[in-house]
């Protein structure tokens, strides 16, 4: 029986029947539980969307059972498109929906920051969890006047990157974006690391480049601060850093297993077995945890570290080059029983 004969059997008048059903359709398309989904989940809305793909994006995202309630919402609040972000709950109805659209109340992004080797990676991980085109933003990386804007050069632009996490909107922009990690890379750098980098005799840039090689050379962050200790003592000395990660970056080949005789000959400001020094900038965004490493590195008289041959991840030191050879020979005998080239 449709609702119409239901309510003339109760003897409700045709013009209440009416009134009664638009209620009833008002309750189901703007007031119940609307959506078919269990978990929470985003409707993202581009700068170029339009009223009408909101809606199929809505029913994409949200299965609603009725689908006509946004369109007549839109039409009769005057909805203007906000790009963003934005949650629909398994209990929102359509009405709950229409006013975040609305009024832009977005739901943030969790962006973790990675310890990349290289800023276009950088570009492609933001491409993929913001609204921003990667190719642009990995250009952007590469302009000096960008890079200079937030008192950076393309060499030291991974310096501003702080390892964490953050939560930003979708549609935040490059320039916003990039105003918030300033921000936060001013955070970072409290009173406190600032003195111990200058008692370092290391700038801020200076101590991420130095930390970016340790992250490079080990991945046990309890090792970091000896490995740290001993990149300072060649420092200070004036000895190349004779450095293998800075030759993989300088040959942009981060599947050598091996560094040979023939790579060391490459022509880069980061090969650091010819130029002595840091080289220009970091060769990945430098850990948190490197970074303390560098500014709390252990105070010892090694010059020398070799990986261990037990592939252990970490490393055999030495004071003399005599040791360091002995403890080489082991570490190559290692590889090449295990057919490592």
């Amino acid at each position: 029986m449709e609702a119409k004969d239901m309510f003339r059997k109760w003897g409700v008048p045709a013009a209440c029947a009416g009134g009664l059903l638009l209620l009833l359709a008002a309750y189901f398309m703007f007031f119940n539980a609307t959506f078919g989904i269990k978990d929470t989940t985003y409707l993202y809305i581009d700068d170029d969307d339009t009223p009408d793909s909101v809606n199929v994006k809505i029913k994409a995202a949200g299965q609603p059972g009725l689908s006509c309630g946004f369109p007549v919402l839109s039409a009769l609040g005057g909805y203007s498109v906000k790009s963003g972000r934005y949650a629909i709950e398994p209990d929102d109805n359509m009405l709950d929906l229409y006013r975040k659209l609305r009024q832009g109340r977005q739901a943030p992004v969790r962006l973790t920051i990675p310890s990349v080797r290289t800023m276009d990676r950088l570009a492609g991980v933001l491409g993929r969890k913001l609204m921003m085109d990667s190719v642009l933003v990995a250009q952007s990386f590469t302009d000096s006047a960008f890079c200079n804007r937030y008192g950076c050069d393309t060499a030291t632009m991974a310096c501003l990157f702080i390892p964490n996490t953050y939560e930003v909107y979708w549609n935040i922009g490059l320039d916003r974006f990039m105003e918030r990690m300033q921000k936060e890379y001013k955070t970072f750098w409290t009173t406190e690391r600032l003195e111990k980098a200058k008692a370092a005799g290391l700038t801020p840039e200076e101590v991420a480049t130095l930390a970016s090689i340790v992250d490079e050379e080990t991945a046990c962050d309890a090792e970091k601060p000896m490995v740290a200790g001993m990149y300072v003592n060649r420092l200070r000395c004036g000895m190349p850093l004779q450095a293998d990660p800075t030759i993989k970056f300088a040959l942009r080949d981060f599947s050598l297993r091996r560094i040979y005789h023939k790579h060391l000959n490459v022509e880069s400001p980061y090969n650091t077995y010819r130029d002595a020094g840091l080289p220009p900038g970091p060769i990945r965004i430098a850990s948190i945890a490197g970074i303390d490493a560098v500014l709390n590195h252990v105070r010892h008289d090694y010059l020398y570290m070799c990986a261990k041959e037990d592939f252990s991840g970490t490393h055999n030191f030495a004071r003399t080059y005599k040791e360091h050879l002995a403890n080489a020979a082991k570490y190559s005998a290692a590889l090449n029983r295990r057919g490592i080239k």
